[in-house]
């Protein structure tokens, strides 16, 4: 092959490269925007970089916010160690790096990253349909009114199957040493994957600092009662607050509540009291217009002049918060947190 012949070769394959990379680059930003409000603000670090942009899609392409990228880079650890092998095969028989059983693979699988073939080894395909099962078991454990964090209960119907889930005693986390292993494994390797916020939280003190270290707790359940200075705890339900589908789930659920979020979030640098009304009680000397709000102003809102709810200005017109029972840690629009109507106003600790 001679010397112009090479070169010719050699440009195409620069310019195709170019052109791949910036693809890539194009899914991944646009992925990593659309995710903002899957992950809660979230972002994702430690996974090697063929996964990454399938599982910033597969959380964004899941209406539940409970399916965020640090859950599915934890379960992937765990079924195969982020595994690229086309041999990646289980004891079991389960296959590729989400180790999906051939049966369970039939109904799931689909051909997602285009390339005319639906394998449970290709990577795309695998992330995206675990994605696709995982929202599913999200959304079967919401409306399942089994009390619990709806993660790991999904998690163990990924795992043991949703049968077993319903049909423990009580339902719930089935009874299998390898599935409760699991899940608990799962869930304890998450807060290595939760990257640095999607959210540009610019500035130093003792507010920015507060706000960033809520959102390394985005996708922690709401627990009443529950929560402090050292992290999430179970609560417990006072005959109104604190139930699920009639069941007192505070007491079993690890989390925060409200204030306990903004108390976790300040600490140690500003000890702030326990509930929302003392937290406006403690700041309300600082009060700061709505349209004055910075990173760590705390914003309230209540029915008439009784204070029910606090969270944090994160920026770009969005709180931090833990919003009720049912639901998790979360970014979300000011404007959707909680009824405009019942909004009170804002300080500045």
């Amino acid at each position: 092959m001679n010397t112009l012949v090479k070169a010719g070769i050699a440009l195409v394959a620069l310019f195709g490269a170019f052109v791949m990379m910036l693809v890539v680059g194009v899914v991944v930003i646009a992925k990593a925007g659309a995710a903002e409000i899957s992950d809660g603000g979230g972002g994702l670090r430690g996974v090697p970089a063929e996964f990454r942009p399938w599982i910033l899609k597969a959380s964004a392409a899941c209406t539940h916010r409970e399916l965020s990228p640090a859950l599915l880079a934890a379960q992937i650890e765990a079924e195969s160690g982020f595994s690229t092998s086309r041999s990646t095969v289980s004891s079991t028989g389960a296959l590729g790096p989400a180790q999906f059983m051939p049966g369970t693979w039939a109904t799931w699988g689909r051909d997602d990253d285009g390339n005319g073939d639906t394998s449970p080894w290709d990577i795309g395909d695998a992330v995206m349909s675990q994605g696709r099962f995982m929202c599913s078991l999200i959304g079967d454990a919401k409306a399942s009114g089994i009390p619990g964090d709806v993660r790991a209960l999904a998690l163990a119907g990924y795992n043991a199957g949703w049968y077993a889930v319903t049909h423990a005693h009580p339902p719930g986390i089935p009874p299998f040493a390898e599935t409760q292993d699991y899940v608990k494994k799962i869930l304890a390797a998450m807060p290595k994957f939760q990257g640095p916020s999607t959210l540009q939280i610019s500035g130093t003190g003792s507010g920015p600092d507060a706000v960033r270290r809520a959102l390394t707790r985005v996708g922690t359940p709401y627990s009443w009662g529950g929560g402090g200075p050292d992290g999430p705890s179970t609560g417990f339900c006072d005959g109104t607050n604190g139930y699920l589908n009639g069941t007192c789930s505070a007491s079993s659920t690890s989390g925060f509540d409200c204030s306990s979020l903004v108390m976790y979030a300040y600490w140690p640098s500003l000890h702030l009291p326990r509930t929302a009304a003392e937290q406006y009680g403690a700041t309300s000397n600082h009060p700061v217009a709505r349209a004055d709000l910075q990173p760590g102003d705390l914003l309230f809102w209540a029915h008439g002049s009784s204070i029910y709810h606090v969270a944090m200005y994160a920026g770009d017109g969005k709180v931090v918060a833990a919003p009720r029972t049912g639901r998790n840690v979360e970014v979300a629009p000011i404007t959707s947190a909680m009824p405009e109507r019942d909004y009170y106003g804002a300080t500045r600790p």
